[in-house]
């Protein structure tokens, strides 16, 4: 497999599944310039994803799969011995309902604006007031718990990789305990660790 990825963007959450998985040796990793659209190689990456957006995932069919909610259980579905995700039932639905929520609350109502340089002060002014009940909504869910589910799961690797731009827009997790909590015991696992701090690399690097 290829996993199109670029630094501390949300295909982050990709990287965190796959070294969980510990199938680093199974899956490539090639850069993009989203701005550019091209690979790190120079291929036209839009003829990958005419989204222009990461992640993007070829399986070893050939086949390309885009958005986080389709890509992170393909990934965990690949290598079941990891748990990552859960088999069909409640338990696997209830992954689709937290990949739902993260993707279409917090990424995108919340932080999509606030990290954009093009949004206009409105949208960055309802992003913010946004926030507070979506996060407050995460946080009461946390409340004594590890997880989002009964074990860490690839939508803890897409909520660790939202919650890692809190830092750049100016809101604080402390303000929400479990939440922060929770991010700091997460971002602590080797493997989402190593993920993060590669990443940081290649980002100051850029």
């Amino acid at each position: 497999m290829e996993l199109y990825f670029s630094p501390l963007a949300c295909s982050l959450a990709s990287r965190i599944t796959v070294y969980e998985a510990g199938a680093e040796d199974q899956v490539a990793l090639t850069r993009v310039d989203t701005k550019a659209k091209r690979t790190a190689e120079g291929a036209d990456y839009l003829a990958i994803n005419p989204k222009g957006m990461v992640p993007a995932l070829r399986t070893d069919a050939g086949e390309i799969l885009t958005e986080n909610a389709a890509i992170l259980p393909f990934i965990a579905d690949q290598f079941p011995a990891a748990n990552l995700a859960p088999a069909a039932g409640l338990e696997r639905s209830r992954l689709a309902q937290w990949l739902s929520f993260i993707g279409s609350e917090l990424h995108k109502t919340v932080f999509t604006p606030l990290l954009s340089p093009t949004a206009n002060e409105g949208a960055k002014a309802y992003a913010r007031d946004a926030a507070p009940a979506r996060l407050a909504y995460l946080d009461a869910h946390l409340a004594g718990r590890d997880h989002l589910l009964d074990r860490f799961s690839v939508a803890d690797a897409y909520l660790t990789a939202v919650l890692s731009w809190a830092q750049f827009v100016g809101i604080d997790l402390k303000a929400w305990p479990a939440v922060a909590a929770y991010y700091a015991r997460v971002t602590a696992r080797p493997q989402v660790a190593r993920a993060m701090q590669e990443e940081i690399g290649l980002f100051q690097a850029a």
